[in-house]
């Protein structure tokens, strides 16, 4: 009896074991990941790392010697998955990545079909930075930064070059343009 207690048991585990599913980080974005890349990557290893992807670097800058300004990464099949900007070091790293791809999303689930309301409902606003066609959104404690075109906003703020712009002024269905990690070493 005890025997078959011990392997209804065992089998017990082993299928909860096979149902619990492990979290699909291929889209996600941390602190410290864009989903395969990582923080501390570098940009030699970026052929390994997306093998299954195409690696696009410019081919011109390469030729005349310099490294590459951006390296885009596209999706076997086409889609534009990220494009990186290495830092200048001796052994480049990754200082910046554009996330071109809406599958992902960070942590708190923000991406690039969220909106300006989704940013605040999630995170704190550290800062925002206008610039002549966008305003570009800190959040704190994370890398990831948010930019917003100026036309999603009022048309008393689109055109004037304030250097101060505050979120309560910032419509809640501005739609992101962009979302970068930015990666400092």
């Amino acid at each position: 009896m005890k025997k078959i207690f011990v392997v209804i048991v065992i089998c017990s585990f082993t299928f909860l074991a096979q149902c619990v599913k492990e979290k699909d980080t291929t889209f996600l974005i941390t602190n410290t990941k864009v989903g395969k890349l990582d923080k501390i990557s570098l940009v030699r290893d970026l052929g390994i790392i997306y093998d299954q992807d195409s690696v696009v670097k410019d081919t011109m800058k390469l030729a005349l010697g310099f490294g590459a300004r951006s390296i885009n990464i596209y999706e076997n099949g086409g889609s534009h998955l990220l494009t990186i900007t290495p830092n200048t070091d001796s052994i480049p790293k990754v200082q910046n990545v554009r996330v071109n791809d809406p599958r992902f999303k960070t942590e708190k689930g923000i991406g690039l079909n969220s909106t300006f309301k989704d940013i605040k409902e999630k995170y704190t606003i550290r800062k925002i930075v206008t610039s002549i066609n966008n305003i570009v959104i800190f959040v704190k404690d994370s890398d990831v930064y948010f930019t917003i075109d100026k036309s999603e906003l009022p048309a008393s703020l689109r055109y004037v070059s304030s250097p101060n712009i505050d979120a309560v002024q910032v419509p809640d269905e501005a739609k992101i343009k962009y979302l970068m990690v930015g990666w400092e070493h």
